[in-house]
């Protein structure tokens, strides 16, 4: 594996621009967009302006300075820190409680250290080096070390790492630029991926020769890390942000993802309990759509959600989810062919049906999670799925293959029948970069509707909405009666009707969807 940037920097980015070491630089954001009156858009759920609006772009260059850090002297004080608490606190002490102690701890340490330097001659520490250092053993025992820093700068949305040295930071205007190392070797990045592997809240997952990739979650930050070493040439880190948490199909509309109308649709698709799978590539925005469309179900349901690794977050954003995740066993594996402690996505959805849930979502599928997410549409309404693919009917043959693949007894013909019969929707994420800035562009690009047919293929589909001349989805083929019935749920099925009659005019200035 190379070790040369993916991207060349844009030019007059200077890399030691990048924030690195400090707190998060804050932005004046722009207010939510508004959810129109019409009550079939918004569920109602709270607003959170801070979390949900888009941020304005910056340059690598228009960042401040690092100060510099001696990462000898914060493994020092952190090891004290540590020694301290294990002294002092018993084993299941609140967090809160030990952090709070820690930060009085490293405070005392850091002006002890400053003293030193005076007593040795040298300079002591100035007020931001003393700032610096505070936080970078503060994040090196409770956050994400080294990390941190990046994962709290809203101006990195993503984060590749290829051997400890070479660190790529691609910003949210797409730009890409290099970032310093977060480690002083490729042993020690290992070692700040196996700590955080062990304290992700949800189970320690294991890390190892044995073990030779992990996914995880990463706490607080909303983000996604996968990393593998042993495999890999060099140990190799990729950490994946959701800028958009709490999103809206009105907000994405605004952010030029999707039309009203299409939105008035998938809206409406959603509270009639069509059960929809989100297609595209990695970085498409699958998983942002899906939020918000999670936005559409009435705040009163009662959710189940079912991942490998929490990425949704409903449960974070709304009342009566209860989120299951896959947890990875270890030690020796068992007669039953499982290693101990391990729990599948399988599981739990087998389990849930005790737990009183009207919709049941499974989130990223990826291969064997094929067969929960059928089961989840076949045992109730109103299921949400997401998984990689070029167009909307090739994710229809990536999960057939799936659910072959996962079951040695599937045949074709009992993988399309069942998905056929489960799936009502897919919906297909296009993500697109502009030939000179490079600047990314994802927009809903298609939208199918799936029912059994073709004694060939198993399947049929119609594509309700289709590429336009700019690639975004709009109004191809009348639906049929099953989906004009939308409109009792808000679809805006006039300005639907107008488009397609009327290819190239400008679209309604409405949502959309009439109240």
């Amino acid at each position: 594996m190379t070790a040369e940037p993916r991207t060349e920097s844009p030019e007059g980015t200077d890399p030691a621009g990048i924030a690195y070491l400090m707190r998060p630089v804050p932005h004046e954001l722009p207010p939510n967009l508004r959810r129109p009156s019409n009550p079939w858009v918004g569920s109602g759920q709270p607003d959170s302006p801070d979390r949900s609006a888009p941020r304005p772009n910056r340059s690598a260059a228009a960042l401040p300075r690092p100060v510099a850090v001696d990462w000898a002297l914060v493994d020092a004080l952190r090891d004290q820190v540590s020694t301290e608490q294990a002294e002092r606190f018993e084993p299941g002490t609140d967090t809160l409680v030990r952090e709070e102690a820690g930060k009085e701890a490293i405070n005392r340490l850091v002006k002890q250290a400053s003293t030193d330097q005076r007593n040795d001659g040298k300079a002591e520490f100035t007020l931001a080096q003393r700032e610096v250092l505070r936080d970078a053993v503060f994040n090196s025992l409770f956050r994400m070390g080294r990390l941190q820093p990046l994962l709290d700068n809203d101006d990195v949305e993503n984060i590749e790492i290829y051997g400890h040295r070479t660190v790529q930071l691609q910003l949210a205007d797409g730009t890409w630029v290099a970032g310093q190392p977060v480690a002083d070797s490729d042993g020690e990045l290992i070692q700040l991926i196996q700590d955080i592997a062990s304290r992700t809240g949800s189970g320690a997952r294991p890390f190892s020769e044995r073990n030779p990739y992990v996914d995880m979650r990463l706490p607080g930050s909303g983000a996604r890390l996968a990393a593998s070493a042993w495999v890999t040439d060099r140990p190799v880190v990729v950490i994946r942000r959701h800028r958009l948490i709490q999103v809206t199909l009105d907000q994405l509309v605004g952010l030029g993802m999707l039309s009203p109308v299409a939105a008035s649709f998938l809206a409406a698709a959603v509270r009639a309990r069509k059960s929809i799978v989100v297609s595209g590539a990695a970085s498409a925005g699958k998983t942002t759509l899906t939020r918000a469309l999670c936005d559409q179900i009435p705040a009163g349901e009662r959710i189940a959600t079912f991942e490998t690794e929490y990425e949704l977050g409903l449960q974070d954003l709304r009342q009566n989810v209860i989120a299951w995740e896959a947890r990875p066993g270890s030690g020796e594996v068992g007669l039953d062919g499982r290693q101990a402690g391990e729990s599948t996505i399988a599981e739990a959805l087998w389990r849930s049906f005790r737990y009183n849930r009207s919709r049941l979502i499974v989130g990223e599928v990826r291969g064997a999670e094929v067969w929960p997410m059928i089961k989840a549409m076949e045992s109730g309404t109103g299921s949400l799925s997401t998984t990689h693919a070029t167009s909307a009917v090739a994710a229809i043959r990536k999960l057939v293959t799936c659910a072959m693949e996962g079951e040695e007894q599937v045949t074709h013909d009992l993988a399309t029948s069942k998905l056929a019969h489960a799936i009502d929707l897919i919906v297909h994420v296009d993500l697109s970069y502009d030939p000179t800035s490079q600047t990314p562009r994802r927009q809903v690009a298609e939208i199918i509707s799936v029912t059994p047919g073709e004694r060939e293929t198993g399947y049929a589909t119609t594509q309700i909405f289709a590429p336009g001349p700019d690639g975004s989805a709009v109004p191809k083929t009348m639906p049929d009666l099953d989906h004009q019935g939308l409109e009792a749920y808000g679809f805006d099925l006039q300005g639907f009707t107008e488009a397609l009659q009327h290819p190239g005019l400008p679209g309604r200035s409405t949502t959309g969807v009439r109240s």
